[in-house]
């Protein structure tokens, strides 16, 4: 790679009795709890603490934060009071302000300071800190401490512990897991209500795992009986699991303190109680577990629009000039690219053979995408919204879900996930390691983990878990060590050209529901699910329907229409972790496990075992370490990864069964791994070398530098601290990756000359200045909500996207750029909307066009390059044609307002700098909270440093 020379309380929650008793002066009939049961009995308090008995090696040098807070359910009262006076039930805020307030306060970090900003995650609860105890069974308790509400699980049997784990889930995330397993099935509109957002995710997430009830219960029998005792362990703790969240499902319906959401959108009557939550079952896992793990764990993909883009390069400059000139923005194997393993040693997978063949390129222009929807009706496909009579006590709670129960692209595809920042002993002050890491899941209330400690037979762990999957502590903390992930993406999905045939052999067409499969036609699967839904209090979309439909082949769903010599041919897509959304339950077993992980080679058998696509690290008092899991599939050795291959039998993965969508994996040893590196980065750049990038936008800047360049002066320094890594961590996550790492090169062109423009010269020098006080997006001060730089900022952000277009568009051409700019999109700021994790998001500078600027910029100034661009695109490589370039974009960029280059959304004003940037959390039920400054940080995080060991 290339090397580039508070106020903690601020959100702290109004007392919930207040506001109560000011909703039920709304009317006393609203909900009335039953007298026996006017509060959840876990929350009662108790007088004596559950302590682990167990020996904490971490020595309160263990920290943790999961914004806004713990509670995650809220009752119809609540609701209500959080809309009419903006309080909050007890622990479902009172993390967002520590988690803001790293912003303006990290530069002071000291390690006694830590938990200013963050959780302590020590086992247990002290005997002065406990808020309530409650025992859903004799065999377990749960107690949850008072300055977060996080349930500290103890259980005398293992099934009295996942029992516990799961009334625990019930408590903090009911309504959230309901959602997410109606998701995963495809039901969501018929659940929570037709608005356009519910209609898109179901949309999103369904076609990739659409399986039938026989198939969800197919997958766990698998797991019970082909993965032997950790498999049937597995399952039972699976079911304990479910059987705790029904447990608390059933007494919070019946004792009328169950989340309000569910009177909200009708599911039962605010007066008479009638109506269920309906049972969750064991197969609901694998719906949630399918969402999860299609959001976070995936990798590859996208062959067909790669082919679109190389199709386009081979038109404009020729078969092979063409393929040259795409591989360049490809950057499969990028010589300048930043690596987790940055030592050389080589990981050899997905590459590109020297003599690709079975490629399968359609014919231009014949590209079209599988139609998904089908038989609309009313309101399926439009915003229309019905006049509906509400209650005038439910009026406040009115339309909390017209635009949908997650917003609009809030779990898009290609969301930003997560990173990572490990410095081994040798170079840390205690001579242990250092770990600060997590993942980058988003901003929802509730999000979409939660936090807990489990401890119980073969149990021993606190951390987070995906809810409605919480068996295990999915990242935390053991009793010596701690873990965490970053989204990987390596590929693991492929796309198939299959022939389409008609069984009577009469010519097929693109629209043939039949297809060779090994030179038999073979008629595809049709998989449907059927919604319609009705207008409700929370949702006031008008009456609709439609049917959802995909076809499935051996060789994946059907995910475009196209020819190939002009013949017709459906492309598919084929996911190994396809039909095994669970299997990756063993893994996360042996993670908890204190007997199975005792070092750093036990931690990464324990990885292995997960099959989908991650970034796993590990620190305790000796070592760190690392390792890349995934069902990396064997492919034939002619078969070019990232485009679309032709379905015959020669370019299958080896030993590909489609009954069971099994295949040959590539063995543990070839998986990038290490142990005892200097350092480890990861913020979802590549793994190590030759380990082919699944997409574009790997090359010379990623957000990987900002980590890397950090931690690298560090390490070089020495004695590196919990505070200075955290520092590290927080200060990267107020930079702008294109004032850091790419400005430098535009203001060398922009100064290569005299500017003699005075308004540009003035331009030009508030960014330089910008640039060397370090091309931050942060407050003046706390509060303020005004940037330092501000107008070099606003400049960069209406500049950015001009200067791209005029570099790259007049050499590529307008069929090219846009191709590219299908597969790559140019900008993911913190300002832009367009991205793909939506605006008000937080994660940001995942995917964009700073790396082909750096280097395009780089050979116009005639700096060494590695692995340099085809052609010189910037002024067609001259340097005075290319500074004209990025002065007039950056004039005619100065001259944007405010009002443009930040306009009014729903919930800030335009020009309003420091909103537009803002992280929301996503309400995914009805409480909302304050907004906060931007943070480029993972959801949850981990301070963590062992001194001891077993």
């Amino acid at each position: 790679m290339r090397r580039r020379t508070g106020r903690p309380d601020r959100f702290a929650p109004t007392a919930v009795t207040v506001t109560a008793a000011a909703v039920f002066a709304l009317g006393a009939a609203l909900l009335t709890p039953l007298p026996q049961a006017a509060a959840d009995p876990a929350r009662a308090p108790a007088a004596a603490p559950v302590s682990a008995d167990v020996t904490d090696h971490c020595q309160s040098q263990c920290a943790d934060i999961l914004p806004p807070g713990e509670n995650g359910n809220a009752t119809l009262a609540d609701i209500l009071g959080n809309r009419l006076f903006g309080t909050f039930p007890a622990h479902a805020s009172d993390q967002l302000g520590r988690y803001d307030s790293l912003v303006a306060g990290y530069g002071g970090l000291t390690n006694a300071k830590l938990t200013d900003f963050f959780n302590d995650s020590s086992f247990g609860v002290a005997a002065d800190q406990v808020e309530s105890v409650t025992s859903p069974r004799d065999d377990v308790t749960i107690t949850r401490d008072k300055k977060t509400g996080v349930p500290h699980i103890k259980g005398t049997t293992r099934y009295g512990t996942e029992f516990g784990a799961g009334y625990a889930a019930g408590q903090d995330r009911l309504w959230m897991m309901d959602l997410f397993r109606h998701i995963g099935r495809g039901e969501l509109t018929s659940f929570a209500g037709g608005a356009l957002a519910n209609q898109g995710l179901e949309q999103q997430f369904w076609p990739s795992a659409p399986y039938t009830e026989a198939e969800y219960e197919a997958q766990i029998e698998r797991i019970r009986t082909t993965q032997g005792e950790r498999g049937e362990l597995a399952m039972a703790d699976a079911q304990a699991y479910i059987d705790g969240i029904n447990a608390y499902r059933q007494k919070s319906k019946d004792g009328r303190y169950f989340p309000g959401e569910y009177v909200l959108t009708g599911k039962i009557d605010s007066i008479t109680n009638v109506g269920e939550i309906q049972p969750f079952k064991l197969t609901d896992l694998i719906s949630i577990a399918s969402v999860v793990g299609g959001q976070f764990g995936g990798g590859g993909g996208g062959e067909v629009q790669a082919a679109l883009s190389l199709l386009a390069a081979q038109q404009k400059y020729g078969v092979v000039k063409g393929t040259e000139v795409w591989e360049s923005f490809r950057q499969r194997d990028d010589a300048e690219a930043v690596l987790t393993i940055h030592d050389g040693t080589s990981f050899p997978y997905a590459q590109k053979p020297a003599n690709p063949r079975g490629t399968a390129l359609p014919d231009a222009g014949s590209v079209a995408a599988e139609p998904l929807v089908y038989d609309r009706t009313g309101s399926a496909g439009t915003n229309t919204k019905a006049r509906i009579t509400v209650p005038a006590k439910l009026k406040p709670a009115q339309g909390i879900f017209d635009n949908g129960v997650i917003p609009a692209g809030s779990l898009s595809a290609k969301r930003g996930m997560s990173n990572a920042l490990l410095v081994s002993g040798r170079h840390t002050a205690s001579g242990n390691p250092v770990a600060v890491f997590g993942p980058q899941t988003g901003y929802f209330a509730p999000q979409l983990m939660m936090l807990q400690e489990l401890q119980g037979p073969g149990i021993s762990a606190r951390g987070v878990a995906f809810a409605g999957v919480g068996m295990y502590v999915q990242m935390g903390r053991g009793q010596d060590y701690a873990w965490s992930a970053t989204s990987s993406q390596q590929d693991i999905t492929d796309t198939y050209a299959v022939d389409l045939c008609e069984p009577d052999g009469s010519t097929p067409t693109k629209a043939s529901t039949h297809y060779l499969y090994r030179s038999v036609c073979t008629p595809m699967e049709k998989l449907e699910r059927s919604n319609s839904w009705k207008p409700t209090t929370a949702d006031s979309t008008a009456v609709g329907s439609y049917r959802l439909q995909v076809w499935r082949t051996a060789y994946g769903m059907v995910t475009h229409r196209a020819a190939i010599g002009g013949k017709p041919v459906a492309y598919t897509s084929l996911r190994s972790t396809y039909g095994h959304e669970a299997d990756s339950i063993i893994g996360f077993q042996m993670l908890n496990d204190p007997a199975y992980v005792t070092d750093a080679a036990s931690f990464q058998r324990a990885a292995s075992n997960i099959g989908y696509a991650f970034n796993w690290f590990y620190a305790d008092s000796r070592t760190a370490a690392y390792y890349n899991s995934g069902l990396n599939p064997v492919r034939a050795a002619s078969v070019d990864p990232a485009l679309p291959v032709k379905a015959e039998r020669a370019y299958e993965w080896q030993g590909f069964d489609p009954a069971a969508n099994t295949a040959s994996y590539t063995p543990f040893a070839q998986h990038p791994q290490s142990v005892g590196q200097d350092y480890y980065i990861s913020w979802n750049n590549r793994q190590a070398k030759d380990y082919d990038a699944a997409g574009f936008g790997f090359g010379a800047v990623h957000r990987g530098d900002l980590l890397d360049d950090r931690v690298q002066k560090l390490v070089a320094a020495g004695g590196v601290t919990r505070a200075t890594l955290a520092k590290a961590m927080a200060d990267a996550a107020l930079t702008d990756l294109r004032g850091e790492q790419v400005l430098p090169e535009l203001l060398k062109v922009v100064r290569s000359a005299a500017v003699t423009d005075p308004q540009l010269n003035t331009a030009v020098q508030q960014l330089e200045t910008w640039r060397a006080a370090g091309a931050q997006r942060k407050e003046t001060a706390q509060g303020s909500h005004t940037y330092g730089n501000a107008t070099a900022v606003r400049i960069m952000d209406a500049w950015w996207s001009r200067l791209v277009e005029a570099e790259f568009k007049p050499g590529l051409g307008d069929a090219l750029y846009t191709a590219l700019t299908a597969s790559l999109q140019i900008d993911e700021s913190p300002a832009s909307s367009h991205g793909p994790t939506g605006a008000h998001s937080g994660s940001a500078f995942q995917y964009g066009w700073w790396g082909y600027v750096d280097k395009d910029l780089r050979q116009v100034l005639g700096e060494p390059v590695k692995d340099p661009t085809a052609t010189t695109y910037c002024g067609g490589g001259v340097l005075s044609a290319c500074r004209d370039t990025l002065l007039t974009t950056l004039k005619a960029a100065v001259a944007v307002p405010a009002s443009e280059v930040y306009p009014a959304d729903d919930t800030c004003a335009a020009g309003d700098q420091w909103c537009t940037d803002s992280i929301i959390q996503r309400a995914l039920g009805g409480i909302n909270h304050p907004k906060i400054s931007w943070q480029n940080r993972p959801t949850y995080q981990q301070v963590v440093e062992f001194p001891s060991h077993r």
